[in-house]
């Protein structure tokens, strides 16, 4: 590291010299005769390679900051932002909804928002108060939140896959007045009773009186309807771009899901970064098959309709036989992607319409390399848009230049002008290394390390607004990571830089991890399994299955009594976990090793996985398409390596 150090100074002296007025060849002059003393020419290598980047990535940032600072200065928010577009595109499409052909126009998404905040304030609702909105992706969702936050009301976005425990924990982890749902999600209302306590429900979507009664709620479509479409009179100082938006659940790292609160800066900053990381363009039209619930289907998405104008084809529920048709049909120019999405659609038999799109480019996560390319030559999209980023972080990357495989990058010539880094972690423990002086010890390139981001409450691009719970948010931040007596938000996850700069996702460190597009928390599931199984100890982990994005959850079993029934156990999860929460690996045991203070010991279990030549234990794989858990013998883990076994 010590050569970046060098050439810092180098790069630092030409950057002053430039900012006081002084010419580029005076100031590479200057920066070459700072730089002649270090005894290496390894910075004329990385440099020569990454200037060009690295000078785009610089100007994308000055040019969000920039912005922020301007709607700052003129007190703006995002509600002020999005009146702005509406008076630039009032006729324009703003979100078009696939299940149903209706299009609004930005107009329409304006006055129905007005409506909302109409009703919202006709029901009490003061700012700072909170509402759930728990239903399927559809332009109302969008329209519900911001008119919500017309009068400060803060939304909280529920995963609509939630159900029991799961469900009513997030419910009230947000402190809810009030609760919109679906009909499509009036059984999961059915469910949960407690919530009618503490929540009033409201119901959009045809449903029956029978059910509507059933559940106490009142039918939302017609009181919008009939609410003026005016906007509403102020009732006090609006919010600024550092005041809560809204909140997005997250699991993080360890334990159940957490609301990230989302700031009005953090909402434009995930957008603006997105647009002119990956030169989005005011006629795009983007296809958001991702749940609106999530930042990336409901900000780096849904963002660009209200932010910059672009159109936003909202589709409900991915359809891999059904993406390029949609494309086509909606003429749409960029698509956003989890890596999965772009797996299903290689697997995928070969269509005409897979090649007649006008998408030039996908913008997401999580794509592997191998994938990347035969996405791009199979489906001719011209650019990928990869980036890094959770909901709460303000750490976020992107892949500016198309390097395959990278997430991001950070510059290795000029490290410091975006304060991020990767810092060594303990494997087992995922505790942070720490040298003579307590400070974090970076990684070298090459070196997987844990992604931390400096901590600037005064920087919209910096500060970390946690979550609703603080204990939670303390415990995503460490202290002396850079140097003495600063903070740094722990992401969670462990990347890989190489010698150029460029950074590659490793894995998920902690509690969680990804399966079909969704973050698990294995304490989460832990607590579901252990409850169903009379409080039986269970070790829930992920497990990498080849050719397979993210991993697959594992739950090792406690089994004293050798009467584990998988059959019922399948059916008990079936009721209280999502699909992708549930272990598609079993491994049963007569113990789960844990340490002195009973906490479960997980690094043998990951180690040797689902291989049953490596344990005596009964390992068992979810036959999906069969319903049922079969044994897993030498044949059958064959089948699984080669892909054979589909999960």
């Amino acid at each position: 590291m010590h050569y970046v150090t060098k050439a810092s100074a180098s790069l630092g002296s030409m950057g002053m010299l430039r900012l006081i007025g002084v010419s580029w060849s005076w100031s590479l002059a200057a920066g070459l005769g700072v730089y002649l003393g270090t005894k290496t020419w390894k910075y004329f290598y990385i440099a020569a390679r990454t200037a060009k980047r690295d000078l785009s990535g610089l100007c994308v940032l000055l040019r969000v900051k920039l912005s922020l600072w301007r709607y700052m200065r003129n007190g703006c928010n995002i509600l002020s932002i999005f009146a702005q577009t509406v008076k630039r595109h009032p006729n324009k499409p703003a979100l078009i909804y696939e299940a149903t052909g209706e299009t609004w126009t930005f107009t329409q998404l304006d006055e129905l928002s007005n409506a909302v905040a109409h009703w919202a304030r006709a029901q009490g609702w003061v700012s700072g108060d909170v509402v759930a909105l728990f239903m399927e992706s559809r332009p109302l969702q969008v329209a519900l939140w911001l008119g919500l936050a017309k009068v400060g009301v803060e939304a909280a976005l529920i995963n609509f896959n939630l159900r029991h425990d799961s469900l009513l924990h997030c419910l009230g982890v947000s402190g809810s007045r009030a609760i919109v749902f679906g009909a499509e999600l009036a059984d999961a209302m059915l469910e949960i009773s407690s919530f009618r306590q503490s929540m009033v429900p409201f119901c959009t979507g045809t449903i029956s009186a029978e059910v509507l009664t059933s559940l106490g709620a009142q039918s939302l479509d017609p009181i919008l309807a009939s609410a003026p479409r005016d906007p509403p009179a102020p009732s006090g100082p609006p919010k600024g771009m550092n005041d809560r938006l809204f909140y997005i659940y997250t699991s993080g790292t360890t334990g159940l899901p957490k609301a990230a609160i989302v700031v009005h800066s953090r909402y434009y900053r995930i957008a603006a970064f997105g647009y002119f990381a990956f030169g989005m363009r005011p006629n795009d039209i983007i296809y958001d098959c991702l749940p609106l619930y999530h930042s990336a289907g409901n900000i780096m998405g849904v963002g660009q309709c209200l932010m910059h104008g672009l159109t936003v084809v909202v589709k409900k529920k991915f359809s891999a036989s059904r993406f390029w048709e949609d494309c086509i049909k909606y003429n749409c120019t960029v698509v956003q992607y989890i890596g999965e999405i772009c797996r299903y659609l290689l697997s995928q038999p070969v269509r005409p319409s897979e090649k007649g799109h006008k998408v030039r480019l996908a913008v997401g996560n999580g794509l592997r390399p191998s994938v990347w390319e035969a996405f791009t030559e199979r489906f001719r999209v011209g650019q990928i848009g990869e980036f890094y980023g959770a909901t709460e972080c303000n750490c976020s990357i992107a892949n500016m230049d198309g390097k395959v495989g990278a997430c991001g990058f950070n510059s290795r010539i000029l490290p410091y002008v975006y304060p991020i880094r990767l810092v060594r972690v303990d494997e087992d423990s995922m505790e942070l290394v720490r040298d003579s002086r307590g400070l974090c010890v970076p990684c070298r390139p090459g070196e997987p390390g844990l992604l931390v981001g400096r901590i600037n409450q005064e920087d919209p691009l910096r500060r970390f607004d946690g979550y609703a719970n603080p204990e939670a948010t303390r415990k995503k931040i460490a202290h002396n990571v850079f140097k003495r007596n600063d903070s740094a938000y722990i992401s969670g996850d462990v990347l890989v830089m190489d010698e150029l700069g460029y950074m590659y996702f490793r894995d998920r460190g902690g509690d969680t991890f990804r399966w079909r597009g969704e973050n698990v928390s294995t304490t989460e599931v832990e607590g579901i399994l252990s409850n169903l199984l009379e409080q039986t100890d269970v070790a829930v982990y992920g497990v990498t299955v080849p050719a397979v994005e993210g991993k697959a959850g594992m739950a090792a079993i406690a089994d004293t009594t050798g009467r584990f029934d998988s059959n019922s156990f399948l059916q008990k999860i079936q009721k209280a976990l999502p699909s992708y929460a549930r272990p598609v690996f079993l491994r049963i045991s007569p113990h789960v090793d844990t340490t002195g203070t009973f906490k479960i010991q997980k690094t043998r279990l990951q180690r040797e996985g689902y291989d049953p030549r490596l344990t005596s234990d009964q390992i068992y794989v979810l036959n999906a398409r069969a319903s049922r858990y079969e044994v897993v013998d030498e044949e059958l883990y064959s089948a699984i390596m080669d892909g054979r076994m589909p999960l």
